[in-house]
């Protein structure tokens, strides 16, 4: 289904995939209400899962004593599945609100003319319910949880409620946008333990800036239209100088990383997914190419191989613990 959503013709958003289950699947009156939500999108729910599930393994594999049983050291599957549940609904949630508040800007660039709002195809009012709807479903997700964990998690809103406006008045909006993905590091901790640690908060700012550096090679897309009606970003920033920035940005999140691993006494295997994930990170500045839009959406998606790594490390950590007598 090729034709792009516009005021005249209803179809998918300018950057979303050709064939995706959402056009095969739902009807032509959903179509508007995915595409707020990104359903047609699923790279945004994916990076803003990785962040919970590392802290949910890292937290599970913390500070393990010999003969600790193989399920002790691995995150509980109903918190795996919860924080899945949860972070599609709240990119869902945090999308349709930043399209509401980006509607003007949206209507001036290309690739987001498309978006439901600016094409006509949704209303604000409905955009705000389905909004409303949405966030219901996060919050049902979040009470499942220990208290802190919810306080912690409300705690997120005052980051999530200023992100758009953030491109208006910073060249930093990746820096709040990486404050508000990141967040899950520290509820995983914080559901396994029920307070905050060293550990978590290394993880934090680690994924902070992961954020940033694959939010800018996304941003180097629109970085043309984005000079025109003013909108800023780390990616005009950095300019041509955005590779050494990356090297900068990713080096200092696999260096946070290895200390909150080191720091909650994670098992040395886990670092080979570290190791394999920094690997994936040079590969992505080594064929950086800024003035190729299809390259750097590319690149950013190959992001969620990252958070693969790194968990999959984890699990391989827990895993050598609990075998490591047997071997």
């Amino acid at each position: 289904m090729e034709t792009i959503q516009s005021k005249a013709a209803q179809g998918r958003v300018a950057d979303a995939p050709n064939g995706h289950w959402v056009y095969r699947v739902l009807p032509r009156s959903i179509w508007p209400y995915a595409q707020l939500a990104r359903w047609d999108r699923p790279i945004g729910w994916q990076l803003l899962l990785w962040p919970c599930w590392w802290s949910a393994a890292l937290a599970a594999s913390a500070y393990p004593r010999p003969g600790d049983p193989l399920l002790s050291l691995l995150p509980a599957p109903l918190y795996l599945v919860l924080f899945l549940v949860g972070a599609i609904a709240m990119r869902g949630a945090g999308c349709t609100y930043n399209d509401l508040v980006d509607e003007d800007i949206d209507s001036q660039v290309e690739r987001t003319r498309s978006r439901p709002l600016p094409s006509g195809k949704a209303t604000r009012r409905r955009a705000w319910l389905f909004l409303v709807l949405q966030a219901l479903v996060g919050l049902v997700v979040l009470i499942q949880f220990n208290s802190f964990a919810v306080l912690l998690g409300i705690c997120s809103l005052a980051v999530i409620a200023i992100y758009p406006f953030m491109k208006r008045i910073t060249n930093w909006p990746q820096l709040v946008l990486g404050l508000a993905f990141s967040w899950g590091a520290l509820m995983g901790w914080a559901v396994e333990f029920g307070d905050l640690d060293g550990p978590a908060v290394m993880l934090y700012i680690g994924s902070i800036l992961w954020v940033i550096g694959y939010d800018t090679i996304y941003a180097h897309q629109d970085k043309e239209d984005d000079a025109i009606v003013g909108v800023r970003s780390t990616a005009r920033l950095f300019g041509d100088n955005t590779k050494a920035w990356l090297a900068g940005l990713y080096g200092g999140a696999l260096i946070c990383f290895a200390i909150a691993f080191a720091s909650a006494q994670a098992p040395v295997v886990a670092l080979a997914g570290l190791i394999a994930a920094g690997a994936h990170m040079v590969r992505q500045i080594a064929v950086l190419d800024i003035d190729n839009p299809d390259q750097c959406l590319r690149l950013f998606r190959s992001n969620n191989q990252v958070g693969w790594l790194i968990f999959l490390g984890l699990i391989g950590g827990a895993v050598w613990v609990a075998l490591k007598p047997l071997v």
